[in-house]
């Protein structure tokens, strides 16, 4: 189910205000799926039109929160100071022109726990306990434009821990401070990861925006599994400064919404230079158009696009409702003026989906090493300085934090590495030969826009390149399971997805509430 139109949600707001005086607002607000369902633009008009409040907003996600998360346990931590910069947005929109305020001005927005605050919050732990009581010595690069664009951070959202980069049996969207993540369509369903609290909060209506970050499939595969938008941007072209590290050739920060148009307001926010990202973002700021993301939201935007599709491994069904209705988003691609460029392959795709054979496993392990070491020395305040402190902490408390069952096989085979010396230099040299002769070759011989894959299981192809995705609600599998559709292009690309997404979105609209089945 689609957000209501504007118009509709008004009346929705009319109704609201005539009932105040013998009802409480929040509690009909929270009563009301249209506002659950509600697009950025929905609330932005409210707010202009003195329907709402920031407050009344952020109230009603406390409050859904507060109902929902002890189930879902999408959020980590709920940031105490959210009603004051409610009221603080609030007091701004009676000072100026609402043209003038940013389109995020008074949104609340919830934040991956590795993306670093400078405020009452915890800071960002990653879900470990082995970082709380540390402080960072400044926002995060994404929150600091954030803040700059009026967005209130309403708190951390819980996640795989350390980005499911601690040990190799942990399930996806656990950590020791947040507990077990739950998918909200189908309670025993995998939530996938790593940002997984963030699709969760995102898709459950506990909050409209969020934000995570993704070095191998950990915005594309959540957001697919739980029936909501991600972007999954160029790598650089939105800041990583502040942000807990595990590689800086494939680590990107991107938005989750329940929209494709929401997800583009985020980016246009989030993107652009960072001096604390200064190598990154400078290369990544090439990318960004002139007028920003928002102008190729265009309904036509499937017209004349060039998709590609390769079956073996990205469009194979073992289930046949998936089948039949990803058949009908086929043609209706067709129908909407895209072009299938059909059976086509990526040489060696076998290497490049095995992250051993590739060689990205073991550029991973000595980027982490070396990233996180540094992260951790930067901080005003840790208990922990090193990666093998961490280590230490968790064999320290292995009871809290569940070493014994989930270990950390990764963290071990990272800390015994030595830099960047031959060996990791061969594999990185081994995963830009599979780019180049693989992805790259195809994208261009065949002039593709995008590249298709039906859920996130073209994540890898795209991380190890540093490339860019986006992944739209497609399907409900015979499981009633949420499953995406993922567009993925070469850098820089993201006003072509946008414009693929946002088409192919508006053609379909498949999203629907979560059912909350056990």
């Amino acid at each position: 189910m689609q957000a209501k139109s504007s118009s509709s949600l008004l009346t929705l707001f009319a109704f609201i205000l005539l009932a105040w005086p013998n009802s409480s607002p929040i509690k009909i607000i929270c009563e009301a799926i249209s506002i659950k369902e509600a697009t950025i633009q929905d609330l932005q008009t409210a707010f202009e039109q003195n329907q709402l409040t920031s407050r009344q907003l952020t109230e009603f996600y406390l409050n859904e929160i507060q109902k929902l998360n002890p189930l879902l346990k999408g959020l980590i931590e709920v940031n105490p100071d959210a009603l004051y910069l409610a009221d603080k947005a609030d007091q701004e929109k009676k000072t100026k022109p609402h043209s003038s305020l940013p389109t995020l001005h008074g949104i609340p927005i919830l934040l991956k726990d590795n993306i670093g605050t400078k405020d009452s919050l915890n800071t960002t732990t990653a879900g470990s306990f082995a970082l709380v009581g540390s402080v960072v010595p400044r926002d995060a690069g994404v929150v600091m434009k954030l803040r700059k664009a009026g967005a209130i951070v309403l708190g951390k959202a819980s996640l795989s821990e350390w980005a499911n980069f601690r040990g190799l049996n942990a399930p996806d969207g656990w950590s020791a401070r947040g507990g077990q993540g739950k998918n909200p369509y189908i309670l025993s369903a995998n939530p996938c990861g790593s940002s997984s609290g963030s699709a969760i909060s995102v898709a459950s209506n506990m909050v409209a925006v969020s934000l995570g970050t993704e070095t191998d499939g950990s915005i594309l595969c959540p957001c697919s599994f739980n029936a909501v938008v991600g972007i999954k941007p160029t790598v650089g072209l939105t800041s990583r400064a502040g942000v807990i590290p595990i590689s800086p050739r494939q680590d990107t920060i991107g938005p989750i919404c329940r929209t494709v148009s929401d997800a583009v307001h985020v980016l246009d926010a989030i993107v652009g230079f960072d001096s604390n990202d200064a190598q990154g973002t400078r290369i990544g700021s090439q990318y960004i158009p002139y007028g920003g993301y928002t102008q190729f939201l265009k309904v036509d935007g499937l017209e004349g696009k060039r998709l590609g599709i390769v079956r073996d491994p990205f469009f194979t069904f073992s289930d046949k409702l998936l089948e039949q209705t990803f058949q009908q988003h086929l043609q209706t691609l067709r129908q909407n003026g895209a072009i299938l460029v059909d059976n086509l392959e990526i040489a060696n795709i076998d290497a490049i989906l095995n992250a051993t054979l590739s060689g990205e496993a073991i550029t991973l392990l000595a980027e982490f090493k070396i990233s996180l070491n540094t992260y951790l020395k930067e901080l005003v305040a840790s208990p922990v300085r090193s990666l093998a402190e961490v280590i230490a902490f968790n064999q320290e408390f292995s009871d809290v934090e569940m070493i014994k069952e989930f270990g950390q096989e990764i963290f071990l085979a990272s800390e015994a590495t030595n830099g960047i010396e031959d060996l990791e230099k061969k594999a990185i040299s081994s995963v830009e030969n599979l780019t180049r002769n693989g992805f790259e070759k195809l994208m261009i011989e065949n002039k593709l826009d995008a590249l298709m894959s039906v859920g996130p299981s073209i994540a890898p192809v795209l991380a190890i390149g540093g490339f860019p995705g986006i992944t739209v609600p497609a399907a409900y599998n015979s499981k009633k399971i949420p499953v995406g559709i993922s567009f993925g292009g070469l850098k820089g690309s993201e006003p072509k997805l946008i414009e693929i997404a946002y088409g192919f979105e508006q053609a379909t609209k498949i999203r629907k509430p979560p059912t909350f089945i056990p």
